[in-house]
């Protein structure tokens, strides 16, 4: 009964809300690039650079909320940069984005080691202090943000005319061609900005969580951010759910290692989570319907 009642801990959905906020980021902006047809393998290398630049933001004096701007801002120029070879050149959006990834971490890397050569520990920042609200959990702002940020995304998805077309691009471009709008602009538009939360999702880890950057940060996020939106059955509230639901295995993880570390190898504690989403994914999946033209290119004029 002890290992239940950690569900039943403020401390433990504490822990749930800050391990979801950077994957509901990354969740969302990965979500608006699929909706509109392009699916974005960039996103492990966008959180990175996210995380580095608002941290190296804040590190070099400028306010956080600066911080998080930064990386949002560096975000969309991967996201511009993915969404010009995939859209209008039409290049394979797989190779496109694991290039993005493989690019946005080595430059990363490279601004580090040009920055701080001769640091070996990473230097930490004052990050966003918990902000108590009433009748919830104390989290930083960005918290609050992600959750906002959920709501956006499913009130411009579901009740606006630019989310319909956005979703319209994603089903049946030449229908959208058909009404006198852009394919190219809606999807750079959607790629960029789903970019740019990625980088917040990843600014997250450095501006709110950790205080500093390291480079294993990340850890494979981005990826399981991918399952998400298929698990979410490309509905933000759904999706929303995946992340929590993988939160909450991942901080009941490293609570059974408190109690149980001593019998079970440590091992078996960090695959539970992943193990357990790919169940939940597996289950899942088989109703989500993929967006028709998602990983289509759309050449203007095309039937």
């Amino acid at each position: 009964m002890e290992h239940l009642d950690i569900l039943l801990t403020a401390s433990f959905w504490a822990a749930v809300l800050r391990i979801a906020s950077p994957l509901i980021f990354a969740t969302m902006g990965e979500l608006i690039c699929e909706r509109a047809g392009v699916l974005n393998l960039g996103i492990e290398g966008i959180m990175v650079i996210g995380a580095f630049t608002g941290w190296f933001a804040v590190y070099a004096g400028l306010p956080l909320w600066a911080g998080v701007a930064t990386a949002l801002l560096a975000g969309m120029a991967f996201g511009l940069l993915h969404g010009l070879l995939t859209v209008p050149l039409g290049l394979s959006q797989h190779v496109v984005g694991l290039g993005i990834t493989l690019l946005a971490t080595a430059a990363a890397s490279y601004a580090y080691r040009l920055a701080l050569p001769r640091v070996t520990t990473p230097p930490r920042i004052d990050p966003f202090q918990p902000l108590p609200l009433p009748g919830a959990l104390a989290q930083t702002p960005l918290t609050y943000l992600a959750f906002l940020t959920v709501a956006v995304t499913a009130f411009v998805l579901a009740r606006t005319p630019l989310g319909l077309a956005i979703r319209a691009v994603g089903e049946n471009p030449q229908a959208v061609e058909a009404q006198g709008l852009s394919v190219t602009a809606l999807r750079l538009g959607a790629v960029t900005i789903g970019s740019g939360l990625m980088a917040v999702g990843g600014a997250f880890l450095t501006l709110s969580a950790f205080s500093s950057f390291f480079f294993e940060m990340v850890n494979g996020r981005g990826w399981i951010c991918i399952a998400l939106v298929v698990f979410g059955a490309w509905h933000p509230g759904r999706a929303l759910l995946g992340a929590l639901l993988f939160a909450a295995f991942d901080a009941y993880q490293i609570r059974l290692q408190q109690t149980l570390g001593a019998a079970i190898p440590y091992q078996v504690f960090l695959m539970l989570p992943y193990a357990l989403s790919i169940l939940a994914l597996v289950i899942m999946s088989r109703r989500a319907r993929v967006p028709a033209a998602l990983m289509t290119p759309y050449n203007r004029g095309e039937r």
